[in-house]
């Protein structure tokens, strides 16, 4: 059983920056990790992933401004987000799991979530 624990969330303005951290209760190595975010009144959306190869996948509106890596020493995900826009503001959860190429996107696709953390972006 793997536990997630997601910190760093908070309160900030338009084009600052925040950094995400997604810890575990055990190893890491051998899981896809991803990150997913739900804005009020919309569906959970596919944000960032990387698999235990470390190759990156992310979602077209994020790209270039995020950046997800891991530390499989430390048993955690991060996610780097920079020039945050309003419409970043959601709970950003992580996730565990060992999809398929072709369903990397698809959270039905992981087993272990974290209880997620607030992002807002606000001026």
């Amino acid at each position: 059983q793997v536990q997630l624990a997601e910190s760093g969330g908070g309160l900030v303005q338009p084009g600052d920056s925040l950094r995400l951290s997604c810890g575990s209760s055990g190893p890491l190595n051998s899981y896809s990790m991803a990150w997913f975010r739900q804005a009020p009144g919309k569906e959970r959306e596919f944000v960032a992933a990387i698999r235990n190869g470390g190759h990156t996948y992310y979602q077209d509106a994020v790209k270039g401004r995020f950046t997800i890596s891991r530390d499989n020493g430390r048993n955690t995900v991060y996610l780097q987000m920079n020039n945050l826009k309003v419409e970043d503001t959601a709970v950003y959860s992580c996730a565990a799991g060992r999809p398929i190429l072709s369903a990397i996107r698809d959270a039905n696709m992981y087993y272990y979530w974290g209880p997620g953390t607030q992002v807002t972006v606000s001026s």
